[in-house]
Order: C-alpha cells, then sequence, then structure tokens
C-alpha cells in the first residue's frame, strides 16, 4: 500500500490528480491537504469524498498541519499562489510563505517521513527579459519565434531546460525556483528521491480560472456568461501565444513518473503541450466562437502588462524521451471539455467565474 499525500489537493491541479489516481492505480491511498484559500475549491470536497479520498483542511504554511497527516511515502507538491501578478501591488508574503515556505515544509515533512517527492513548478522561472529579447516574427494570428536566435535553449519547437536563468522572472517564478533548488539539495543530502516538472499552461474543468490565472477557462467563461474581454499588450492584437497541456495529460504523465521515479530521480523537465498544442488568444477566440456559438465584444488595450511576454512554449523533447508520454488531448476537444463542465456546473460557477 502506498501512502500519497497531495498539497493543494482540493485545488484544480491536486484534486483533478487525485481523482485520476485513484480511478487509474491499485493499493494507494490518497489523503490531500489544502487551506480552501482559493474560491471555488470548496467545490471539489464532494467530488474527493465520492472517490473515498482523505481531505485535511490544512496549510502547508504551518508544519503543524502537515505532521497531522500520517503515513507518507510520496508527496506531490501542488500547493501554490498561482498568480504571475502576486505581490505587484501586494504584500509578497502569502506568496512567498506558501510557494517558498510551505516547500520548505513539505521537504522536512519528505525528509522526517522518508518519502519521494514530486514538486510542480512552473514555465514562470524563466527569466522576462531574455523572454522579451527574443526574435519574434509577427504572423496573421499570432508571434512564432525566429529561425536564428542568439539565445541559447529555445528553437521553433520552444523552450527547452537549457533556457537561461539569470535575470528576473517575477516574485512567483522566483519563489518557485527557489523552490526547485531547495528540492535538489534536500534529494542530494537526504537521499529523498524526486522529480521537478516545469508545468507550463495546465488547463481543465474544475479550473477556477481568472485573467492573471487560468485564461483559457476565463476566456471560455466569458463567452459563456458575458462580461468584458481584452486583448492586452503587444498592440492589443491577441497575438501572444501558450501551449496548453489538458490536466488528464498531466496526470497521465504524473502515473508514469510514480511507477518509475528511479528513472526520474533527480531530473528537471519542461512539460506542457508542446508545438502542435500552441494557441494565440485570436485564435483561442475563434475555437470559443465555435464551440459556444457566441461572439462577444473584445476589446484592445496596446500597454504591455507587467510580467506578460508574446510568447511561450514547451519543448517537450526531454520528458517524452525519458517517459515515453505525448499529450492526447487537442486544442479543440480540451475547451469543449470545459465548456461542458461550465454548462453542467453553471449554477454553481456563474458568480465565481464572472
Amino acid at each position: 500500500m502506498k501512502n500519497i499525500l497531495i498539497t493543494g489537493g482540493a485545488g484544480f491541479v491536486g484534486a483533478n490528480l487525485a481523482i485520476y489516481l485513484a480511478k487509474h492505480l491499485e493499493n494507494i491511498e490518497i489523503t490531500c491537504l489544502d487551506n480552501l484559500k482559493r474560491r471555488g475549491s470548496e467545490l471539489n470536497l464532494s467530488r474527493l469524498r465520492a472517490h473515498r479520498i482523505k481531505f485535511i483542511h490544512g496549510d502547508i504554511r504551518n508544519f503543524e498541519d502537515l505532521t497531522a497527516v500520517g503515513a507518507i511515502d510520496i508527496i506531490i507538491e501542488c500547493s501554490a499562489e498561482p498568480s504571475v501578478l502576486a505581490g505587484y501591488e501586494e504584500s509578497p508574503l502569502y506568496l512567498i510563505n506558501t510557494n517558498f515556505t510551505g516547500t520548505v515544509n513539505c521537504l522536512e515533512l519528505a525528509r522526517i517521513k522518508k518519502a519521494d517527492f514530486i514538486f510542480l513548478s512552473t514555465s514562470r522561472v524563466y527569466p522576462l527579459r531574455t523572454i522579451n529579447q527574443l526574435k519574434y516574427i509577427e504572423k496573421e494570428t499570432r508571434f512564432e519565434l525566429a529561425q536564428n536566435q542568439k539565445i541559447h535553449g529555445v528553437s521553433p519547437h520552444g523552450f527547452t531546460e537549457k533556457f537561461p536563468l539569470e535575470g528576473t522572472r517575477s516574485l512567483y517564478g522566483t519563489t518557485k525556483l527557489c523552490s526547485e533548488y531547495l528540492v535538489q539539495e534536500y534529494s542530494q543530502m537526504y537521499g529523498i528521491r524526486s522529480v521537478i516538472n516545469r508545468c507550463g499552461l495546465i488547463t481543465g474543468a474544475w479550473q477556477m480560472g481568472k485573467a492573471d490565472q487560468g485564461v483559457v477557462v476565463f476566456w471560455i467563461a466569458r463567452h459563456i456568461f458575458g462580461g468584458p474581454l481584452a486583448y492586452v499588450g503587444f498592440g492589443g492584437k491577441g497575438k501572444q501565444v501558450r501551449d496548453i497541456l489538458h490536466i488528464d495529460d498531466l496526470c497521465e504523465l504524473l502515473i508514469r513518473q510514480i511507477k518509475t521515479l528511479d528513472t526520474h530521480n533527480g531530473q528537471i523537465y519542461n512539460v506542457g503541450g508542446g508545438k502542435k498544442l500552441s494557441i494565440s488568444l485570436q485564435e483561442l477566440t475563434k475555437i470559443c466562437q465555435e464551440v459556444i456559438g457566441k461572439q462577444i465584444r473584445i476589446s484592445s488595450v496596446a500597454t504591455d502588462r507587467q510580467a506578460d511576454i508574446p510568447y511561450y512554449v514547451t519543448d517537450i523533447t526531454k520528458i517524452k524521451k525519458a517517459a515515453g508520454w505525448t499529450p492526447q488531448k487537442s486544442i479543440h476537444s480540451t475547451i469543449q471539455d470545459i465548456a461542458d463542465w461550465i454548462y453542467a456546473e453553471k449554477q454553481n460557477l456563474q458568480e465565481i467565474l464572472t
């Protein structure tokens, strides 16, 4: 019997992961710990109960909450303050204490329990200025990376794990990068098997999307419920690009890592949808119109927003080779899944997603 602790376990990634593991793995006991701070996370509690997943209302900032969990063999650290804008016009203390101090506490628990450690980091560890200095080609509906770049670690396939880390990246990205370094030190010093996944834009049902985090769900919800939308920054044309990863594809990858952790021990992977699953806001709007059957007015704001970038696509070459994994969900099916979920839960979600 394996005992798995998922921190941030009532959040979008944590809850979906817990349920996916419960469905696809045998001889496991899953505990989800969450402080329920993010609005909408309370809706996941009944879903966890339905799959006999234990829930603890706790906070990774408080080590005492973690020690109450019991026997643990694997910790999957999903908890985070996920907004890249966190701290810009407010105190950064919650961000820092959750994303960094919380990781310290989780690693201490792993040390004490001799547990394996899977850390969900972010593509936002890569520096803003370096990304913005790359050469881009403006096409009809999107930006694309130019063929020849002076900076290593990037190609038309996207950003690799060797992209330079020198420079600033936002407090959110900084807290996750600091946590990465600490995961590596704990792993080396205390013999903890660990893997770090630098995740790009993850989306799917049960994500309580906002403009600064969970933008795909936010965009779809506005097409369903109405409300203002805007193409912000980079000329206000909606040509900025991200690659999309369906939550189920991430969960499938994590199962493979759990089953073969020795293979992935000590590794850092860029995890995302890759070039085939990349999309601009302009292109996202078109698919939303097709799926929802509605057009809404989208305004234009040319001024760049803090911490924004014109382009990020994950080069998934390393993780595909290491895990034999390739994302299966298309962009269109992912958007359809989200729309179906919003319609099914419309009464509960309208106030949260508007």
